[in-house]
């Protein structure tokens, strides 16, 4: 019986090294499967700090994304030196700058995802359960969707993703897409304040989405991450700097349009879109809720939670 793979944190820098330059080091997200291949200098220092728990797995049988991410070419090697991100040997964005290697192989990671994971519903939500109840944080860029979802993992709750809301439309159960945590600018600190236990890897300064450093999941997280979760709560957040708590239900007709709005692949997808939609928007309450601090948030997501639900739910997976 083939043991368990042991967890990156546990490896070797040369063997992460080794495997990332060979045969390549696969990574599994939960709901989808990376074979990522690099042999730029550093680059596996960086990945090893922000995924430390997941599991070091340099063979599997398969990959749903082939990726790559290499040295600059000609004096790019030397001169100036960049990273560039590839899969299946095209390369869909400009270098980025050596130093920002990681935030590279992130976004590029999250692109792929964007554009060829389409066997399922894309929302662009943040994702997180408290047992195996999940809630759905919506929302547009800016309005601090990361900044809650990875203060709402370092109070306890599982993070299935701050980016996909990966919502299967046979089911309606919601798949875990789990990724570190990319926080911007202010975002880094207040974190870094906010718990003991977070884990942030090296903050990139200056790259294209500003200052950008990326909060490890935790052992618990990734240790569930082939496990659904049953929708249970639609937030939509509103960060506003000293505002009052306010915590405002939305019509099922506006929370189905929020949520289709913020949807990678909604208009691709049509009809099987539409009815895992629309099933979501009748089957789970909806809120916006507009905060200041995050732990008055947290709170007002575990009372909401609490409530008796008003409608029937979705059921998970078998």
């Amino acid at each position: 019986m083939t043991p368990a793979p042991g967890p990156i944190s546990q490896t070797s820098l040369s063997e992460l090294e080794q495997a990332l330059a060979e045969e390549g080091l696969f990574v599994d997200y939960g709901a989808c499967v990376v074979r990522l291949r690099s042999r730029l200098k550093g680059f596996a220092h960086s990945l090893r700090g922000v995924y430390g728990s997941f599991a070091f797995m340099p063979e599997a049988p398969f990959a749903d994304l082939h990726v790559r991410v290499d040295p600059g070419r000609g004096l790019r090697r030397w001169l100036r030196p960049n990273a560039r991100f590839s899969i299946d040997g095209v390369e869909p964005f400009d270098p980025f700058p050596l130093a920002s290697a990681l935030p590279l192989y992130e976004w590029g990671v999250n692109w792929c995802f964007a554009q060829r994971f389409n066997q399922h519903v894309l929302l662009h939500a943040g994702a997180l359960a408290r047992a195996e109840r999940a809630v759905i944080m919506a929302a547009t860029p800016g309005s601090g969707k990361s900044t809650l979802s990875a203060a709402m993992m370092l109070r306890g709750f599982r993070l299935l993703s701050d980016e996909f809301g990966v919502l299967c439309p046979e089911s309606g159960a919601l798949l875990p897409m789990l990724k570190p945590v990319a926080l911007k600018n202010q975002s880094i600190d207040l974190i870094r304040g906010f718990s003991g236990e977070a884990v942030l890897g090296p903050v990139h300064y200056a790259t294209r989405k500003g200052d950008v450093a990326h909060l490890a999941p935790d052992a618990a997280s990734v240790a569930a991450m082939h496990r659904p979760a049953r929708p249970a709560l639609v937030i939509f957040p509103r960060w506003r700097e000293g505002a009052a708590l306010a915590v405002e239900p939305q019509a099922r007709e506006q929370a189905f349009a929020r949520l289709a709005f913020n949807s990678f692949n909604y208009r691709l997808l049509g009809p099987v879109s539409f009815d895992a939609v629309a099933d979501l928007a009748a089957a789970c309450p909806a809120v916006q809720l507009t905060y200041s601090r995050l732990d008055e948030a947290i709170e007002a997501i575990h009372r909401l939670l609490d409530e008796p639900p008003a409608v029937g739910g979705v059921e998970g997976e078998r």
